[in-house]
């Protein structure tokens, strides 16, 4: 048990920061329930913090605010790189993330090509929806985020202080062809908003 954690010591305090680890990312096999005690004790040291069930961080602290968490967006995406896999921000998160919305939803809703799952963390939940193939077949994944927020939104909410964000959102020329393939995968009524936002741009 001693040596276990040791070596676990060794690898958390070895890392920078800030980083997050998973249940799985400590090799010992056949003694599973004894690096579980370890990360438990841990957190009771306050070497570790506990997030969710099965996951773990080591806390960067500011003097002034105190433990520094990793966003809803970032535990998300050490998840899905954990399961090999993918996941995109859809709806309100979308809309939040790409600046349309203050406001934070209290699930943060992804799609996946993995499995689907719910995971509590602390009053909010990451949510994993199972999406067709399609959906990861963009270019650009600035291009799908787009296309959630305003399906969220809806066609009578797209209004010139939404159409002027999207501009800035999209303004990065050298990504214009990335684009201008995604559109093919894009609801009509938003491809007709997006042609013409990418075509003012592609001209200025």
């Amino acid at each position: 048990m001693e040596n276990i954690s040791n070596a676990i010591v060794k690898q958390i305090t070895e890392n920078e920061y800030g980083k997050l680890y998973f249940i799985s990312d400590f090799h010992f096999p056949g003694k599973e329930e004894a690096v579980k005690k370890n990360l438990f004790r841990l957190c009771e040291k306050g070497v570790l913090v506990r997030l969710a069930h099965g996951i773990y961080l080591y806390p960067a602290k500011h003097e002034k605010i105190g433990i520094l968490y990793p966003s809803m967006d970032e535990i998300a995406m050490a998840i899905a790189a954990r399961d090999k896999s993918e996941c995109l921000p859809t709806g309100i998160l979308a809309m939040n993330t790409l600046g349309f919305s203050t406001q934070v939803p209290m699930n943060a809703v992804y799609i996946t090509n993995g499995t689907p799952r719910s995971i509590q963390v602390g009053h909010r939940k990451i949510v994993f929806k199972k999406a067709a193939p399609k959906y990861f077949h963009y270019k650009s994944k600035l291009m799908f985020m787009l296309t959630s927020a305003l399906k969220e939104m809806g066609k009578e909410n797209i209004d010139s202080k939404v159409l002027d964000r999207i501009k800035e959102l999209l303004a990065i020329k050298n990504e214009i062809a990335l684009y201008r393939d995604d559109l093919a995968l894009v609801p009509v009524w938003i491809k007709k908003i997006l042609i013409t936002v990418i075509n003012q741009i592609a001209d200025e």
